[in-house]
């Protein structure tokens, strides 16, 4: 079974006060006993997350999280992590309480979602056991329009689903991986190393992801480690419509593959699904201008365990000091960490992102175009390195034929 990876999913944060039912409204909304509910304030600390399928939308992700009027030094954590969740969130759930109404912690929520460009709905709890009226009257002066519910009577659920349909933004799906780029009966050659940096017994996410979507568009594909790949296409009875590579093995598969073959990477691929590619193509520019004692940032996606020739914390760093002949910097993030002020860094160099949203993708974009730093990608960044990154943007030219047969 494909079971839809998080990253792909639309994610839904929920915040509000303490105890104003943010972990029964998960319940109310999945139909299931999914949080934990409790009387006692802040019983929700990390945020949690719970995967469903909301119709039409389709796969989702719900965000519950802490209290964001949490005190204390642990409050200030856990308020913490709740605005870190901003960063992934397609779509917020503000609560309001009748006895709390509209204050400084629901305005400076607000402030945030509009901020981020988040779209949000106002939502009215305990509609079965207290007066909102006077909180919903808060809530329209402030010319919102808000939905009252009860996760007792589950009066208001499906009005609040509908209304997630309603302000989803259109454009939180990401662009495809493959299928654009693909005719019916076409064929793929999906070229997968297998080393130390493999996990044991299955393939890696992104050759998965890129797997499916190639069948979704009535192709084939044929999967061979890289020291399979000229057998693999001498077999064919012609010649692939497509090769995609491992970013890492681009050198040996570019002079396999014919020139006459497209050719590209999972990294490439990943770059114009949750990145901005045309940007990172830019980016990859600044490696001409590196000095001595330029910092560079290396952002990992998710946390791994490291092995020794790992790509972003060995071979790209090796890479870059031969290409530049220049003495580098390093630093590494991983997982949820990125700078707020990445303006120190003369380039910031971005893993393909499969682990995480097309949202937290674009906030690091914005974080950098925002301070006038180059960001690029691993695949955008080897293939430059490499001298063949023209070769492999060429599958995403507008005028690429995806009829044509080599």
């Amino acid at each position: 079974m494909f079971i839809t990876p998080s990253s792909n999913r639309l994610h839904i944060g929920i915040f509000g006060r303490r105890n104003l039912g943010k972990s029964s409204l998960i319940n109310a909304i999945t139909s299931q006993d999914m949080a934990i509910v409790s009387d006692v304030p802040g019983t929700t600390t990390d945020p949690v997350y719970k995967a469903m399928e909301i119709l039409p939308i389709g796969p989702c992700m719900l965000i519950d999280t802490a209290g964001i009027d949490d005190s204390g030094e642990l409050g200030e954590r856990r308020v913490g992590a709740t605005r870190k969740v901003l960063r992934k969130t397609d779509v917020a759930i503000l609560l309001f309480g009748s006895e709390t109404g509209v204050g400084g912690f629901e305005m400076e929520m607000i402030d945030l979602f509009r901020d981020a460009g988040i779209p949000f709905i106002p939502c009215v709890t305990k509609s079965d056991i207290e007066d909102t009226r006077g909180v919903e009257e808060q809530i329209v002066s402030l010319g919102l329009l808000p939905i009252k519910v009860s996760s007792v009577t589950l009066d208001g659920i499906e009005q609040l689903k509908f209304r997630i349909i309603e302000v989803s933004p259109p454009g939180w799906s990401p662009v495809p991986l493959v299928k654009d780029l693909l005719a019916p009966g076409d064929k793929v050659v999906l070229v997968c190393p297998i080393d130390g940096a493999m996990p044991q017994g299955r393939l890696i996410l992104p050759q998965v992801q890129v797997l499916r979507e190639v069948l979704d568009a009535d192709s084939s594909a044929v999967v061979v480690k890289d020291s399979g790949l000229t057998k693999a296409l001498t077999d064919l009875r012609r010649s692939p419509e497509l090769v995609i590579t491992d970013s890492q093995v681009f050198e040996d598969v570019a002079k396999m593959v014919p020139e006459e073959v497209p050719l590209t990477s999972f990294s490439i691929i990943f770059a114009r699904h949750k990145g901005n590619l045309d940007l990172f193509v830019a980016g990859v520019e600044a490696v001409k201008g590196l000095r001595d004692g330029d910092e560079i940032l290396i952002a990992e996606a998710c946390t791994h365990h490291v092995q020794p020739e790992d790509i972003g914390r060995s071979k790209i760093p090796t890479w870059l000091r031969e290409y530049t002949a220049k003495d580098l910097t390093f630093d590494i993030v991983s997982g949820g960490d990125f700078p707020a002020d990445p303006g120190k860094y003369k380039l910031v160099v971005m893993c393909g992102g499969c682990m995480v949203t097309r949202r937290e993708i674009q906030h690091r974009v914005g974080l950098c175009v925002s301070k006038s730093v180059p960001i690029t990608n691993y695949g955008v960044l080897t293939a430059f390195m490499m001298g063949i990154l023209g070769r492999v943007l060429e599958p995403f030219e507008e005028n690429y034929d995806k009829s044509r047969k080599v």
